[in-house]
């Protein structure tokens, strides 16, 4: 999928008119075409922009992936603040967050076979 196609389609996910969409993102309605057509490619300032607007990382839309595998906002604080502790903190957590993990999977493998 195309940088275009992409900002396309997510914008018509987010029910947002050509002209809507350049509002928040400060270019013309006549430029969101030329974006989606191709013509044009916006400059990394508009990209963030509309990765901002359209809820999806500049990384995705830059990418030839169709779907993104978003963190959701809670998840990003948590991170966030979690690189911010001391590191024998910030170990003990991801040794609870590793055995949860494992734990979770260990009992879907267990229903699996079931």
């Amino acid at each position: 999928m195309t940088l275009g196609e992409k900002i396309g389609m997510l914008r018509k996910k987010a029910n947002l008119s050509q002209a809507e969409f350049a509002d928040k993102i400060g270019v013309s309605r006549d430029t969101i075409g030329k974006y989606e057509r191709g013509d044009i490619v916006p400059t990394i300032e508009k990209a963030k922009k509309m990765a901002d607007v359209l809820g999806v990382s500049i990384d995705f839309l830059a990418s030839e992936e169709e779907k993104e595998e978003k963190l959701n906002h809670e998840t990003v604080v948590r991170i966030k603040e979690l690189q911010k502790l001391p590191e024998q903190e910030k170990n003990k957590i991801l040794d609870v967050l590793d055995s949860l993990i494992r734990d979770f999977k260990t009992q879907q493998a267990y229903q699996l076979t079931r």
